[in-house]
């Protein structure tokens, strides 16, 4: 399997300005090669294979000196990416969604470089960059399995290392409860076992300093330093809650996928329900996607099993008796006239997801069997209906 480990780095002034000048020619290359390949495409009708820009590189490392200070391998890295942008556009042309064209890069916009397979190394001292030097490292935990890549990223003011390595997941025992989860915005998550996990809602609670600095950001003078010390403020405030809100993520989906072997989960499609304006910013508070993804790769790595189920009627079905009880969105609580249940609306589409996942359907059955084996478990289920 594939993992990757993230660490702080704390450079020098001197390693720092360093840092910047390798992504900066990392930048300039980038936008080279991009417009290299949309000239020869203007002129000829064929495009450059990353093949033919790598015999471009190489000539041009002996004129140009300042690309020799630049591992070789960062440089060739440059053009995979630019090969991969122009893959992903074809593949996006082809489907029939809008292409969006490679872009240039400016400053703002290009913020990473790599080592695909050699140039790094860890020691005591800290993390030996090849034409960079050692910088200071905080590994707060070592990384497991092979290191395979190593990219230098930086966030806003902020210098990052990310490792992906191989390794082999320890086996571990895998628990035998099952659960159905129901994502919300009144409450973020409910459980079919009625627990109930909070909204923390990092965004609204910062909101009001937000707007007060963003429009400290829209009075400054474009393109003058007060602009961008007053933009970098504003970023490092959205970056504040985007930490806060992926250390929840993190928190929630490790204790699910300790506590459960089976979860099942709905198949939203997020991407459509933000298209609702009354919704669509508390929606990207909550964050589903970055949980969901979260949570199915933590349960890959310890063979927890996660189930999408469709969301359809989850809410209105009752999960008792299987008889369908329409309800507003103002109305919170589940009452079912049929079997006379009540319970929170969320608890009960928890319950309803669950039970149209394998595990729920798997439990229905062998309830189904056992009633028609005992006389006594059969005037039960007279009385309730079971789905």
């Amino acid at each position: 399997m594939r993992k990757t480990f993230k660490y702080r780095l704390l450079p020098t002034k001197k390693q720092l300005q360093k840092l910047n000048w390798t992504l900066d020619k990392c930048r300039i290359l980038y936008n080279s090669c991009l417009l290299d390949r949309k000239n020869r495409y203007e002129q000829t009708g064929k495009g450059l294979t990353r093949i033919k820009q790598q015999g471009i590189l190489r000539v041009d490392k002996k004129i140009i000196s300042s690309l020799k200070e630049v591992h070789s391998q960062v440089l060739q890295d440059v053009l995979f990416r630019v090969d991969r942008a122009f893959q992903n556009f074809f593949r996006r042309v082809k489907a029939g969604e809008k292409p969006g064209y490679p872009r240039f890069k400016n400053e703002g916009r290009y913020d990473s470089f790599c080592y695909p397979q050699s140039g790094f190394k860890i020691t005591e001292q800290g993390l030996k960059l090849s034409k960079i030097g050692t910088l200071k490292i905080k590994l707060h935990r070592q990384p497991v399995g092979t290191i395979k890549t190593c990219v230098i990223k930086r966030e806003i003011d902020k210098w990052y290392v990310c490792f992906s390595v191989e390794y082999e997941p320890v086996k571990r025992l895998i628990p035998a409860q099952s659960i159905g989860i129901d994502v919300g915005i009144k409450s973020f998550a409910v459980l079919s076992d009625g627990t109930v996990i909070d909204n923390p809602k990092h965004l609204c609670k910062s909101e009001q300093k937000l707007i007060s600095l963003q429009r400290q950001l829209s009075k400054k003078k474009k393109k003058s330093c007060n602009r961008k010390k007053a933009r970098k403020i504003v970023a490092k405030l959205h970056c504040k809650v985007c930490n806060k809100r992926s250390d929840f993520h993190h928190k929630v989906s490790r204790k699910l996928v300790n506590n459960f072997g089976f979860v099942a989960v709905e198949d939203l499609n997020i991407k459509g329900m933000v298209k609702n304006h009354r919704l669509a910013k508390h929606i990207s508070d909550a964050g589903w996607g970055q949980f969901l993804s979260y949570l199915q790769y933590k349960a890959a790595e310890a063979s927890v099993v996660v189930e999408k189920v469709s969301p359809h009627y989850t809410s209105i079905n009752c999960s008792v008796c299987g008889e369908p009880v329409p309800k507003t969105l103002a109305q919170r609580i589940h009452s079912c006239p049929f079997c006379e249940t009540v319970m929170d609306r969320d608890h009960n589409a928890a319950q309803n997801i669950l039970l149209k996942s394998t595990a729920g359907t798997a439990e229905s059955n062998a309830w189904g069997e056992a009633v028609h084996q005992c006389p006594s478990l059969n005037q039960e289920a007279s009385s309730i209906r079971v789905r």
